[in-house]
């Protein structure tokens, strides 16, 4: 059976499917990126895209759906998309939202998130995206609440048909207590890095509490996908007689979670990957490794007053 056929329930009662296609890409796979998620959408057996307003390539993603849809190889309804608010736009969510679904080719997105819980100075298109100053620092804005891009969010989520869920991303634990004491909608899903180097077990667990999936980014790790050549993820790769990134999905997937890998290699892409059905006990193995060798891949410098562990 394929990992790509797993579904997880949200607190809404939607399905999302629990592997992603990642679709942040350097400029260098710009040229390569319709036939990969193609090719992923195709032969791969994805039904989920995370997107965001930040990563340059909605509208080559627009243009893939667009090609599908009116091919009759897929519909609407086939494939779960995933778009996200960028800081910047922190106070005007809709313009994001609008954006985004202009550049899909979309009516709607199957699920919103809050990229992160910060608001950039930004002029009022959102660019550039990490304004900074004259000391090359990042400029918040001014009296600016990241609840405040939440609390409009939720007004798009009562108030409009362009949004079928709404969650957070890049939230800590302290973050979601306050968001949860002082609005009333719980988020859907939470997305941070997590792999068996960064478990956050207790992030987890509070997201579990709550009826929030956890979605994790980068679960290969970073450039070089350091994660695979972790002992205990190549033991049981050996174990199962799979590839070492099939147990790195399965960590995710066989914990009720949604992991979001990427990748611009079509061959790589087409294999998809395998359910492996790992214990208890192996799962409990990989969260302590993590405990004992914690690394945190994507932790950028405008970041690290969030409060979340090991940011570089």
């Amino acid at each position: 059976m394929s990992a790509l056929s797993i579904n997880i329930q949200l607190n809404t009662g939607a399905s999302i499917p629990a592997v992603g296609f990642g679709t942040v890409c350097d400029e260098a796979n710009k040229g390569i990126f319709k036939e990969a998620l193609e090719a992923a959408l195709l032969e791969g057996g994805y039904r989920h895209i995370d997107t965001a307003w930040c990563y340059g390539t909605e509208a080559l993603i627009g243009e893939v759906l667009q090609k599908l849809f009116d091919s009759g190889k897929l519909k609407r309804e086939d494939v779960f998309v995933t778009t996200k608010v960028w800081p910047s736009l922190w106070a005007n969510p809709l313009k994001s939202l609008d954006k985004s679904l202009h550049d899909l080719h979309l009516d709607y997105v199957d699920l919103l998130l809050q990229h992160w819980p910060l608001a950039f100075d930004s002029d009022e298109n959102g660019h550039p995206k990490v304004p900074k100053d004259e000391q090359g620092h990042v400029k918040f804005a001014k009296g600016a609440d990241y609840l405040d891009t939440w609390k409009k969010m939720i007004e798009i989520y009562k108030t409009t048909d362009k949004v079928k869920a709404i969650g957070i991303s890049n939230y800590t634990v302290a973050m979601m207590k306050r968001l949860l004491e002082q609005t009333d909608v719980v988020p859907a899903a939470n997305q941070v890095e997590l792999h068996p180097h960064l478990p956050q077990v207790e992030f987890v667990k509070f997201c579990q509490d709550h009826h929030i999936i956890v979605e994790a980014f980068s679960p290969l790790g970073s450039t070089g996908a350091p994660n695979l050549k972790i002992p205990i993820v190549v033991d049981l790769a050996k174990k199962y007689g799979v590839p070492a990134v099939d147990i790195l999905v399965n960590y995710h997937v066989q914990a009720g979670r949604v992991v979001l890998p990427r990748s611009q290699n079509i061959k790589r892409i087409k294999k998809g990957f395998s359910e492996v059905k790992l214990t208890k006990n192996e799962l409990a193995q990989l969260d302590q490794y993590g405990i004992e060798h914690p690394k945190r891949y994507i932790c950028q410098d405008w970041g690290k007053g969030i409060g979340f562990e090991h940011w570089g």
